[in-house]
């Protein structure tokens, strides 16, 4: 069968979690058992794991068949920016978490997703997502990359953890920080008076250790699972993201499916993403709490976010413009 690209509209449908009239072409697997596999960088009690087993349970619940699922945990095959490849590709990997920084190879638009104080907190990061406004994102990156974004977990606030406290924007200044791998993060950490590098997510604990950078910057959940504390034990309140984590799926895998079994998909997907943020928002102080009492972080308050976010919001704002998304970008801010 002459492969077809994916439909105009693919992925407006997947995060309004409908198909419509969106037919995608499928090739039934007569008589042989459907399994499907999907990677995950962290262990059993992460979110983003528990997330992508909400979305095993809800498509099984779905789909009326026999179907089976195999997640492949804790980075057994790579890491994020190598599970949508792999989707990309329509191999190895059917379905994963990935952070939208790591799909800019593809879409340039996806890393405006969760970029630096994009949003104001979680309720308005809440608000953007059911109001679909990320819709024209995710059809580029249907379009592009081949892969749906069937959902949107996530749903942590991202801070800066590092060696030493950091309390205002004079502490920020030269600092040696990790930052994920989109050009944004680097000019809008830049634009603040850091010095950003990127570094492999599971490179950045010895990197600290070793004194290549200083600080990273990351989620509750993130902090918690890769024990950032042990080698960076200040947490320091910036505030500058809210963290959106697309549940994703190859669309060469979603082709091959029966038409019901893809209607589950989408459909479980958007109630993942929903149960993915809101498990991650509601752990978060919990997480902090306990680790901070444990004596093995402590939360440092940081006095300049406001002017940490206006050095920033001229390098957005052009970004926004660079990849002709300043219609979302105003929607997004008066949402």
């Amino acid at each position: 069968m002459k492969r077809r690209s994916v439909l105009a509209g693919l992925g407006a449908a997947a995060a309004a979690g409908t198909f419509g009239n969106l037919a995608i072409p499928s090739i039934l697997r007569a008589q042989t058992p459907i399994t499907l596999n999907g990677a995950v960088q962290f262990n059993d009690d992460h979110a983003f794991t528990r997330s992508l087993l909400k979305f095993e349970e809800l498509v099984k619940k779905y789909y009326a068949k026999p179907i089976s699922f195999t997640l492949h945990k804790n980075s057994s095959l790579g890491l994020e920016k190598q599970y949508f490849e792999y989707m990309s590709q329509g191999k190895a990997v059917d379905y994963g978490i990935v952070s939208p920084a790591h799909m800019s190879t593809f879409a340039k638009a996806a890393p405006f997703i969760d970029a630096p104080f994009v949003f104001k907190g979680i309720a308005h990061m809440n608000k953007v997502v059911t109001q679909n406004i990320l819709a024209p994102i995710a059809d580029e990156v249907a379009a592009k990359a081949d892969v749906v974004l069937v959902g949107y977990a996530g749903g942590g606030v991202r801070n800066i953890f590092a060696n030493k406290p950091l309390k205002t924007l004079a502490d920020l200044k030269g600092l040696k920080v990790r930052v994920q791998g989109a050009p944004i993060w680097s000019k809008t950490f830049a634009a603040v008076g850091m010095s950003p590098t990127v570094i492999a997510y599971n490179e950045v604990y010895n990197a600290i250790q070793n004194g290549v950078i200083a600080a990273g910057e990351n989620e509750a959940a993130g902090v918690e699972a890769m024990k950032f504390y042990e080698v960076a034990p200040h947490l320091n309140l910036t505030e500058h993201a809210v963290s959106i984590r697309p549940i994703c799926f190859a669309v060469k895998t979603l082709k091959t499916l029966p038409k019901d079994l893809q209607d589950a998909i989408m459909k479980a997907g958007k109630e993942a993403g929903d149960f993915g943020r809101q498990l991650e928002s509601s752990e978060e102080v919990t997480k902090l709490d306990a680790l901070e009492k444990a004596g093995k972080l402590k939360r440092v308050p940081f006095a300049d976010r406001d002017a940490m976010k206006k050095l920033a919001d001229p390098v957005m704002a052009t970004y926004a413009r660079e990849i002709g998304a300043e219609g979302i970008f105003e929607k997004i801010n008066v949402a």
